[in-house]
């Protein structure tokens, strides 16, 4: 694997599958400059999924022109109650790519209990991908996620998957404990889009912009986590064939990542603790129960996150993007904001936390500098 991917949910026309008479010649060029420059590059990971609309289709109108052997290609496909309906998605994939196989297939947005459930339950669809495996149709299986971290880590206990696709990077370190479980394993850690979630780093603030320099903080952030060997590949959602310069520029202090990224990082901590004090992110997260666990399903933990980085890295943009989400994005984005809970309830759940009485007065001052406009999953948009 590069440690770069070239991830395929933005360069596409349209977040729909479109018949093939309505994809604008002007898209398709697009999508072709941009994986004509990855594997230029040496990114030669293609990802797309089912879920991307028209994606599928329009890499079929070219990745069959290209070396096969060269390329590492991806799709996912979302677990379903129905095997068949999972057979069915699976098989309109690989119609769309117009490929024998691919070489890397992820159960898509496993991100409840109820989703694990359906995707290791006997017969149900990781028994379906390993019969494709079987059959020479796909080369490894995995699974990608939002989950917490218990549904991650129980996915990686199973020892069924190869590879995991999850979020960590400088902004969301909750999954570490499930990264850490899927190397152990040997298996490949696929950082889902660390620009965009980690900060909307393609717009970056001044002041992120100022304590990540000389780097900046995209190239911060890429390093950050390629500085890890337990992380083998970032995604690169990209648009069009530049979005790839700022990252692979990144790679010159690719061997020295750690010695590179020490300065913006203890620079970036110091402002965190001037923001928010000595304790709150060392004692923040003990106790602190998960949004299933909360009176009205407030997502604490997520809340708390995003106000955290707005209030200490100006990441108010990127924190509004987020908490706007919450509410309208299904099980990629579980949860309420807290537009209204029960106090005395609130307090219960959060007994045990070092900041239990101050968390309140916090959720209503994040919803205060946060709410707005709703917002929809991009797949939506």
């Amino acid at each position: 694997m590069p440690v770069f991917s070239c991830g395929g949910m933005r360069f596409q026309q349209k977040w729909d599958d479109l018949l093939p008479e309505e994809i604008l010649e002007v898209g398709q060029r697009n999508l072709e400059e941009t994986v004509l420059r990855a594997l230029e590059l040496g990114i030669n990971h293609i990802e797309t999924a089912r879920g991307y609309g028209s994606s599928e289709m329009q890499l079929g109108w070219i990745l069959p022109k290209l070396p096969r052997e060269k390329m590492i290609v991806q799709t996912k496909v979302a677990p379903s109650a129905s095997v068949e309906e999972f057979r069915e998605n699976f098989a309109k994939s690989m119609s769309y790519l117009k490929l024998d196989y691919v070489d890397l297939l992820s159960i898509h947005g496993v991100n409840t209990s109820e989703l694990m459930d359906w995707t290791l339950a006997a017969g149900g669809c990781l028994e379906v991908a390993r019969e494709f495996q079987r059959e020479g149709r796909c080369r490894q299986i995995g699974f990608s996620t939002h989950a917490t971290t218990e549904v991650i880590l129980r996915g990686i206990e199973t020892d069924a998957f190869d590879y995991v696709n999850l979020h960590w990077y400088f902004v969301n370190d909750f999954q570490w404990r499930a990264v850490e479980a899927a190397a152990s394993r040997d298996m490949g850690v696929f950082i889902i889009s660390p620009t965009d979630k980690g900060g909307m780093l393609q717009h970056p603030v001044a002041k992120m912009s100022a304590l990540c320099a000389p780097l900046t903080p995209m190239q911060f952030n890429d390093l950050y986590c390629l500085a890890r060997p337990e992380v083998h590949t970032l995604s690169i959602g990209a648009s069009c064939a530049k979005d790839f310069d700022e990252h692979v520029a990144a790679l010159a202090n690719y061997a020295c990542a750690s010695s590179v990224i020490a300065e913006p990082e203890k620079r970036l901590r110091s402002a965190m603790k001037e923001a928010l004090g000595e304790e709150w992110w060392r004692s923040l997260w003990k106790d602190l129960p998960k949004y299933f666990e909360v009176p009205g399903g407030v997502n604490v933990e997520e809340i708390l996150r995003l106000w955290s980085f707005a209030k200490a890295l100006d990441l108010t943009d990127w924190a509004k993007m987020r908490y706007n989400l919450m509410g309208n994005a299904g099980h990629w984005f579980p949860g309420a904001n807290a537009s209204d809970f029960d106090q005395a309830k609130m307090l219960l759940a959060l007994e045990g936390n070092p900041f239990a009485e101050r968390i309140p007065e916090i959720l209503r001052e994040a919803h205060g500098l946060l709410s707005g406009e709703q917002q929809k999953r991009l797949s939506e948009s």
